[in-house]
């Protein structure tokens, strides 16, 4: 059973683009997520990148996702709610029809690491509607490691 494994990151909740923030309901949900799992949520809407919603997540030790997507620079927020993270690469926005440059990943890799000291990292593409999902997910993987055998 996947819940059983020891590959099982965490729980992904996204929330729909238009439902605008909403304490109490969050605080609700929160309330209710089983204790066994770790969870992530991932809030579209930029009403939601907000103190009280940073409290809530770290009350709960629910993370709060970072997301990079192409065209939304404003959506990406980096707080750390949790004793890990959760990244979720979009697209990238300087590699071409939703491909992330080299530079970028080096951006992400020097994130990664900085982050790495204090929580676990989980960093997942979805940029995979040409297949670039992959080669960027090894390019980023490939740099980290790199740098911890340094």
């Amino acid at each position: 059973m996947l819940v059983d494994s020891p590959k099982l990151g965490p729980v992904l909740w996204q929330l729909p683009p238009n439902m605008r923030r909403d304490d109490e309901r969050l605080a609700q949900a929160l309330a209710s997520l089983p204790g066994s799992l770790r969870h992530a949520f991932e809030f579209p809407h930029e009403s939601w990148f907000v103190g009280e919603t940073y409290r809530l997540l770290e009350d709960h030790g629910v993370a709060l996702v970072i997301a990079d997507r192409a065209g939304a620079p404003a959506l990406r927020h980096d707080e750390l709610t949790a004793d890990f993270t959760y990244i979720r690469l979009h697209a990238g926005s300087h590699g071409g029809n939703g491909n992330y440059s080299h530079p970028e990943l080096g951006d992400w890799k020097q994130r990664v690491e900085r982050w790495s000291r204090t929580v676990e990292v989980f960093a997942y593409f979805n940029n995979d509607w040409a297949g670039y999902a992959v080669e960027n997910a090894l390019y980023l993987r490939n740099g980290i490691e790199a740098a911890l055998a340094a």
